[in-house]
This record gives structure tokens, C-alpha cells and sequence, in this order.
């Protein structure tokens, strides 16, 4: 696609399109033009009345992440034994084993290391960060979902990280779209895995382009189940590699999935407390309610 047929890819046929598939790109831009047209429309009662009903939702919205927060330890608990299960299953072994080591490696790297130390740089304490946010980073971890998982990172940066709900408003829901440390990790080592056991030559030229490749294309993949498997496949698939040697990934995808979307929520929230840090002091401190978390 050029970048003209993207463009327009963007812009919806119909407003509730964008919602049932995913695409958080044109979800925000039906959210941004509502929102234009709520800030300019006439302060009339039916007006007052729209905005009570949003609020409304928003309210039994969290109601329901709350919900979902007290059974997250049966998921970790399930996640725990199907990683069991596929190693005493030999599914994780020979080449596809040293694969999977670098792509987790790597993620956990960006994890434990990379956001951590840009936190640090920048005068915040990573630790009391992650505490603050780990209601998000946990709930992305099983839903493998970042645009699934906004509602609850919105909640947990406004209530937990106390970070200006205009940050956080305006942060998020950008970095849950471009901002993808996980999606361009996968995109990158997959292609050349798949690449190299398909016999296509791998010069440093080509590795150093793919690298370009992946970080673009991981920017505006749709943040849901499986998006970046299906992403790479398609990239596969436009250079003629075998994209059959993408099944030998798929039984290991879920757990792969699971991590690099925690990590990219990780780093969302990283990008908001950086944001908001450098910001103190600069925003109005309008009172604007938000139910707890």
C-alpha cells in the first residue's frame, strides 16, 4: 500500500467500523472529531445530557476492569502452566528454541533494562512507576491487547501515577498506537529467522533495512490479539518468503504475544510519567473526575 492508500485507510466508511475491527487509528480520529464537536457544540441540555451518559460509560467501564482485575492471579496462574506444558511437549527445542530465547530475551532486555534506565535519567524512581502501574502492565499481559488494555492504563496513570489526566489522555492513546518496543522486536527477529530457514541471503545491508522495516511497520499495527504475527506474515508474504514456516511460530506465539504486550504498555506508561514529569508544574490543575481504580 502507498502511503496515500494508508492515509485513507484511516479515515472510516462507517462510525462503528474502526470499533468492531480494531483499528485504533480511526478509532481516534472518531474520538477526536466527537470530541471537537462536543468542545464547540452549544452548552444546551441536551448537550449536558450526552456528556452524563459518556460519563456513565466510562464509570461502568472501570466498574467492569475492576472485575477484571481481582481474577487476575487464575491467569497468571494459567499462563504459568501452559509455558509448563509446551516445554514438557519439547515444542520449544532446537532452532525455533534459540528464536524464541532471543525474541523474549530481547523484550525482557527492553523490560527490566532499557525503560528502567530512561526513567532514572529522567528522575523517577522505575520501581514506584511499575508498582503504580501494574494493574495495566498485568491485564495487558493476559488480554494481549494494548488498545484492549487503555481503559485501565488511563485509570491506573490518572489514580495510581497520579499523572495530569490531560497527559495521560492525550499520551496513551498515541503511544498504544506507535509506540510498539515488542512489535518491531518480533517483527524483526522473525523475518530474519524466517528468512534464514528459507535459504534467502542475509547480507548486513539487508539486516540493517529490515531493522528500518520493522520499527515502521510496527508503527499503527492494530494493538490486538495478533496483530504483529499477522503484520509479519503479510511482510513475509510481499517478498515471496515461504510464509508456511510461519506456523512452525504460531503454537509459542500466544506466550510471545503475551510478554511483548506487556512490555509495550510498560514503555506507554514509561513515555506518560516521563510526559508528565517534565510538565509539573506547567498544567492547569482542573478537576477532572475519573472513577477509581
Amino acid at each position: 500500500l502507498s502511503y496515500y492508500d494508508h492515509f485513507l485507510s484511516i479515515v472510516p466508511n462507517n462510525v462503528l467500523a474502526p470499533f468492531v475491527s480494531g483499528n485504533v487509528l480511526s478509532v481516534m480520529l472518531v474520538a477526536a472529531a466527537a470530541g471537537l464537536g462536543l468542545a464547540f457544540a452549544p452548552k444546551t441540555e441536551n448537550r449536558e445530557m450526552l456528556l452524563k451518559g459518556i460519563h456513565g460509560l466510562q464509570e461502568l467501564l472501570f466498574t467492569l476492569i475492576r472485575a477484571l482485575i481481582t481474577v487476575l492471579p487464575v491467569g497468571i496462574l494459567a499462563f504459568a502452566a501452559q509455558l509448563a506444558a509446551q516445554i514438557e511437549a519439547g515444542v520449544i527445542i532446537g532452532s525455533l528454541g534459540v528464536y524464541t530465547a532471543v525474541v523474549i530475551g530481547g523484550n525482557l532486555i527492553q523490560f527490566f533494562v532499557v525503560i528502567p534506565f530512561f526513567l532514572a535519567v529522567r528522575g523517577l524512581n522505575p520501581v514506584r512507576v511499575f508498582r503504580q502501574m501494574m494493574p495495566a502492565v498485568a491485564v495487558a499481559l493476559f488480554t494481549k491487547s494494548s488498545a484492549g488494555t487503555l481503559p485501565v492504563t488511563l485509570a491506573s496513570a490518572e489514580q495510581r501515577l497520579k499523572a495530569h489526566p490531560s497527559v495521560a489522555r492525550f499520551v496513551l492513546p498515541i503511544c498504544t498506537t506507535i509506540n510498539m518496543n515488542g512489535c518491531a522486536a518480533f517483527i524483526l527477529v522473525t523475518s530474519l529467522y524466517v528468512m534464514q530457514n528459507a535459504g534467502m541471503e542475509l547480507s548486513l545491508g539487508t539486516m540493517i533495512s529490515w531493522l528500518f522495516i520493522a520499527v515502521l511497520a510496527a508503527v499503527g499495527n492494530a494493538g490486538v490479539p495478533m496483530g504483529c504475527y499477522f503484520l509479519t506474515l503479510s511482510l513475509m508474504a510481499s517478498i515471496g518468503a515461504p510464509v508456511g514456516l510461519m506456523g512452525v511460530i504460531l503454537p509459542i506465539y500466544s506466550i510471545i504475544d503475551m510478554i511483548e504486550t506487556a512490555e509495550n504498555v510498560w514503555s506507554d506508561s514509561a513515555v506518560c510519567a516521563i510526559t508528565d514529569h517534565d510538565l509539573e508544574g506547567t498544567l492547569s490543575d482542573e478537576d477532572v473526575p475519573v472513577p477509581s481504580v
